[in-house]
């Protein structure tokens, strides 16, 4: 669960951080290049053994941002440089940092309290549903649906039998 969290925060905040220090939406080949960072940092939180400490979530999803950046900001890439100075982008990509790292590691506590919270709440000595009694017919009557669509298909007309 962190590994996509931290994967779909890392893309949708690379790119909002992005969109807000003055750069352009990514198009095309960008946005497969960070689908590729965005699954990286997913996979790297994923199986880091100590990846619930907010140190760990807060330096790889900055090199999450680093990396987005470096995709959206690559040749080819439409920059709208002047409108602002480069410190707001930077300060988006902090911002969009920490707030990762925080809204991953609330979200992962809490997931771990409601996890020991449920189970204590279901009933401990609940009685299993017996089965029902009901008598299962062994044969009968009727037949089978399956026999009467074979007949029913199977044709009893043929060539006429002649006669010697």
């Amino acid at each position: 669960m962190r590994g996509t969290a931290a994967g779909l925060l890392t893309a949708a905040l690379t790119v909002a951080a992005h969109s807000v220090g003055g750069g352009g939406l990514p198009f095309g080949v960008d946005v497969v290049a960070l689908g590729v960072v965005a699954v990286t940092v997913g996979a790297v939180l994923a199986s880091a053994s100590r990846g619930g400490d907010v140190r760990i979530l807060a330096v790889v999803l900055a090199a999450g941002q680093v990396a987005g950046h470096a995709v959206l900001a690559a040749p080819g890439h439409l920059h709208a440089a002047a409108a602002l100075p480069a410190w707001s982008m930077v300060t988006a990509h902090v911002v969009a940092v920490v707030a990762g790292a925080a809204l991953i590691g609330i979200g992962e506590h809490l997931a771990r309290a409601l996890s020991r919270v449920v189970p204590s709440a279901a009933p401990a000595g609940a009685a299993p549903i017996a089965p029902s009694r009901q008598p299962v017919a062994r044969s009968s009557d009727h037949p089978l649906l399956s026999t009467l669509l074979l007949a029913s298909s199977m044709s009893h007309r043929g060539p006429p039998v002649s006669t010697r």
